[in-house]
């Protein structure tokens, strides 16, 4: 098995664990989470207040601090969603189930689709009904990389923050 392009940022217990498909190739070259000066992750974070601040892709460690993981459903390939080919999505749930936070947020309709087996046209950005015993909260959330502009809504990830801080966060 290939070593992992971007490596996880878990801890048990976290409010939120934000799930993307892979690595993109600029932030699996700089070991990063959502590298790209052109991706909106991070003042998005601080926009709808789930940070105190805006914090840059190299300090996503201390996101830790702040209640907030990171993990992709690919961790060996990188760049764009058309490129990555293998998806272990029984390592995925093992880890959610290892780790048990309040919050599960995909970051794209397909890393949610992904994980759902079904195509984006069939899935909602927002908070997903709850299916699975034993598991967190899932939302599904537009992308935030600039690829994905002309689906940008900020509101899911408003509701994300409220849903977070109103359950303890």
């Amino acid at each position: 098995m290939s070593a992992e392009k971007l490596p996880d940022l878990l801890a048990s217990g976290l409010d939120v664990v934000f799930v993307g498909t892979a690595a993109g190739e600029r932030s699996a070259k700089e070991k990063t989470y959502y590298a790209h000066p052109g991706n909106r992750f991070w003042r998005t974070l601080a926009e709808i207040r789930l940070t105190s601040r805006k914090f840059e892709p190299s300090e996503y460690r201390k996101l830790l601090e702040h209640g907030v993981g990171f993990t992709d459903l690919c961790k060996t390939e990188s760049g764009m969603d058309h490129a990555v080919s293998r998806f272990d999505l029984a390592g995925f749930e093992q880890k959610i189930l290892k780790y048990r936070p309040r919050a599960l947020a995909f970051t794209s309709k397909k890393a949610g689709s992904i994980w759902l087996h079904c195509s984006t046209r069939d899935i909602c950005c927002g908070k997903l009904p709850n299916t699975r015993e034993n598991f967190p909260t899932v939302f599904v959330l537009p992308s935030p990389s600039g690829a994905a502009s002309g689906h940008w809504k900020i509101e899911p990830w408003q509701k994300l923050a409220d849903w977070v801080k109103r359950s303890g966060g």
